[in-house]
């Protein structure tokens, strides 16, 4: 990315401080509705699938699935909307899809409830035709969020805040995204439904959520539509302007998104997977491991966003090597207490990652938002790639190579892989 507001200072920078807050807050809409979205899992189950027999749980997966299938799919557009319109303008474009998606989850609700005979059958498994709306809605709910991040993740590493520096600015937004993520159960369980058990809610219940929820994206862009939210300059093409070369060529971008892949994928083989080995060894406590690691992404994030001094690639060759010699010792010692202080290290990959594949990358930068996005497809491949692992060897105690790999590449990274070629630097300047 361009860091000319942060390594190559003009005399007077303009302050971001008031954008910077929307950014963070962004960020915290992305966290919670992408945890919301997986919560509705367990009332779906009951309101659409109960006819699935031996394919319910496949299902059910498929939700989210749909999500972050939109990750690799959907970048791009963003990438192409910051370059023709702006950020503030992708921003708005942004919360438009998405309050499309959540249009798509009431008419599921509504279409189920109202036409209930509408369904349709596959061999013994009946699935009503409201909850193919859902997956779609999904889908286009999980298109926005990528969006929102295309927009939000180099905003944040290139606008200038006195006292900052760019890891620190994305960590700020990653505690956001992670407070986020944290409230989302409690927020669909607790105020969605009233406290009534997940699998005991009807379709009917989901209608009024997902309209509310529509009503609050909609207020949140009419607020930013009247917020400032200028461009900042050098971050990305001009209208109408074409690029002299394929923002793949740089190589430095180019294995920051094979890092990506790798980090998203082994934050969810832990988060995801640890409960099953702990089941496995018969460990007490089984759910609080899970909540620990979740806990500790956010204490990780806090942490960063006062380290202003620690460059992203020392912080990264740190976490990494903490993280793989936990995975080690989780693994020799059937220890999978140890996976959940994993992370700890795993907070602050992701503004690491980025901060370094977006170096120095001036009007490229927009454009290496939309492929960086491609990598978040790690967190659907490598728990699935663990579990199959898992299987083969009759258990997942050395299913954790898998994890060790992804760490091993990430400092791979740090080390070499995010360094910038000066002939890079040369072409960008042209």
């Amino acid at each position: 990315m361009s860091t000319s507001v942060d390594s190559h200072p003009v005399a007077t920078p303009t302050s971001y401080l008031g954008p910077f807050i929307t950014m963070v807050f962004l960020f915290f809409i992305v966290g919670f509705l992408t945890t919301a979205n997986m919560q509705f899992q367990a009332p779906l189950q009951r309101a659409f699938l109960s006819g699935a027999g031996d394919m319910l749980n496949t299902l059910t997966l498929l939700i989210t699935f749909s999500w972050f299938l939109a990750y690799p799919l959907c970048g791009g557009i963003g990438a192409r909307w910051i370059n023709a319109y702006g950020y503030k303008s992708t921003l708005l474009r942004g919360l438009m899809v998405m309050i499309c998606g959540l249009a798509l989850f009431y008419l599921s609700s509504a279409y189920t409830y109202y036409y209930p005979e509408s369904a349709i059958t596959i061999s013994s498994i009946t699935i009503p035709s409201g909850f193919f709306i859902f997956l779609l809605g999904s889908f286009v709910t999980g298109a926005s969020a990528t969006i929102l991040q295309v927009v939000i993740n180099p905003y944040l590493t290139a606008c200038y805040v006195k006292g900052t520096q760019p890891l620190q600015r994305m960590a700020m937004g990653g505690s956001a995204n992670s407070v986020g993520t944290t409230l989302a159960p409690y927020f669909v369980s607790g105020i969605v439904f009233g406290g009534v058990a997940l699998q005991d809610v009807e379709v009917k219940s989901l209608m009024w959520p997902f309209f509310c929820l529509m009503v609050v994206i909609a207020l949140v862009a009419v607020v930013l539509r009247a917020l400032s939210l200028p461009d900042i300059q050098g971050t990305r093409a001009s209208q109408g302007e074409n690029l002299p070369r394929s923002v793949w060529s740089f190589r430095h971008l180019t294995l920051g998104v094979v890092a990506i892949f790798f980090y998203v994928g082994v934050e969810v083989c832990v988060g995801a997977n640890i409960n099953l080995y702990a089941i496995e060894l018969g460990a007490a406590d089984v759910a609080l491991m899970a909540t620990i690691y979740w806990g500790l992404m956010l204490v990780g994030r806090l942490i960063c966003s006062s380290l202003s001094q620690i460059p992203p690639r020392a912080q990264l060759t740190f976490t990494t090597v903490g993280a793989a010699l936990l995975v080690t010792l989780a693994m020799v010692l059937s220890n999978p207490w140890l996976l959940a202080f994993v992370g700890l290290f795993h907070s602050i990959m992701w503004g690491a990652i980025f901060t370094l594949a977006v170096d120095g990358l001036g009007r490229y930068t927009s454009a290496a938002s939309g492929v960086f996005m491609i990598g978040v497809v790690g967190g659907a491949i490598l728990p699935l790639l663990q579990g199959g692992l898992a299987d083969w060897l009759g258990g997942w105690q050395w299913s954790w190579t898998i994890v060790l790999v992804g760490e091993g590449f990430m400092l791979y990274y740090a080390l070499i892989g995010s360094r910038v070629r000066a002939t890079d630097i040369d072409i960008v300047n042209c």
